[in-house]
């Protein structure tokens, strides 16, 4: 009897101990630790962003602070390779328009801790890139405040571009930031824009007394042909998406002037087709000479064979750069393989091989 006491007893000291240590210890000790490690990581990124606006982020720093809980605040990061022996110069086009974003953000009246830019270099972050299957470079994401990303996350640089502007609706449409770009000023346009009204003020300054040339339907052909000729290579897609000159590739040091996509071009490929579309143009230009011109007929004869050679000979080369580009398009005139070097392969694909 007197151990059955005895038990009893131990076990109302035990219930004792554990209700007053229920009473004295603070209700919520994790979520206190889950709040203290989040306005940690706050604090931490609202240091780094007051040095810079873009974050520079390792494989640690990337995991600590973009993947890993408890996050409150939703991070753009820039996926790139600005190393120079990358010889990434899309990257650095990015990066630029990247950077003006990021400066348009840090510098509003509307910047708060809910939004941070960072960048993860494939030099200093190999590691982020397996992680992710991610192989190639500029890619542009948006890790949200709550969940994981998902595919409208993924920027479609391809089809829209890496302007500002378009990055800032991207950012609107995912996290409701409205960001309003500044831009540093730039004279140039202005300045040129000053240099050609003076040379065209002085040329007909210099002309006042004979302006014949000014009705001139030769000349005035060939401005419009120009404009024409400019418009339809791709100058104003290259104006606005900013593609890099040509591909070089690292391992072999081959140069690619035509790209392999359907979805974009390098700023070579537009001179190409310029001139080829003025070959093509001078050849029809001689053929029309040919046959309603009253000359000799030897002379004709001779422009026409120029003229047709002109067309079938350039329209071809113009034929294979659209097959390359197009796969599958069946038809081809005289050269059934591209002449030029086509690149489809992305930039990281051949730096990790």
């Amino acid at each position: 009897m007197a151990s059955v006491w005895a038990k009893s007893i131990v076990n109302l000291q035990v219930l004792a101990v554990f209700f007053c240590l229920m009473v004295c210890l603070p209700p919520g000790g994790g979520q206190k630790k889950k709040e203290n490690l989040l306005s940690e990581k706050v604090d931490q990124m609202m240091e780094w962003s007051s040095r810079r606006s873009v974050i520079r982020m390792n494989g640690d720093k990337f995991r600590r602070f973009v993947k890993a809980p408890p996050r409150n605040y939703s991070v753009i990061v820039m996926f790139t390779a600005l190393q120079p022996q990358r010889q990434c110069s899309v990257c650095r086009q990015a990066n630029e328009e990247y950077q003006v974003l990021a400066n348009s953000w840090r510098y509003s009246s509307a910047f708060s801790n809910k939004l941070f830019f960072t960048v993860v270099d494939y030099d200093e972050g190999a590691d982020v890139f397996q992680q992710l299957n991610m192989n190639s470079a500029p890619t542009f994401m948006h890790f949200p405040a709550k969940g994981k990303p998902k595919r409208a996350d993924t920027f479609d640089l391809q089809r829209i571009g890496f302007a500002s502007e378009q990055l800032a609706k991207w950012i609107a449409d995912r996290t409701d930031v409205q960001i309003r770009v500044f831009r540093p000023p730039n004279y140039s346009g202005t300045i040129a824009l000053a240099l050609l009204v003076s040379l065209v003020g002085g040329l007909l300054y210099l002309r006042r007394n004979n302006l014949e040339f000014i009705y001139n339907k030769t000349g005035w052909a060939m401005a419009a042909l120009c404009v024409v000729f400019a418009m339809t290579s791709g100058q104003m897609w290259n104006h606005i998406r900013g593609p890099p000159y040509a591909h070089k590739n690292p391992q072999n040091g081959q140069v690619s002037y035509i790209h392999g996509s359907s979805q974009a071009q390098f700023v070579a490929e537009s001179h190409i087709i310029l001139l080829l579309n003025a070959a093509i143009t001078m050849g029809m230009v001689l053929l029309n000479e040919a046959a309603t011109s009253k000359g000799d007929v030897g002379k004709r004869r001779i422009i026409c064979l120029v003229g047709l050679g002109l067309v079938v000979f350039f329209f071809s080369f113009l034929l294979s750069i659209f097959r390359s580009k197009y796969h599958g398009y069946p038809y081809s005139f005289v050269f059934h393989e591209n002449v030029f070097n086509v690149t489809q392969a992305s930039l990281l694909s051949e730096q990790t091989q």
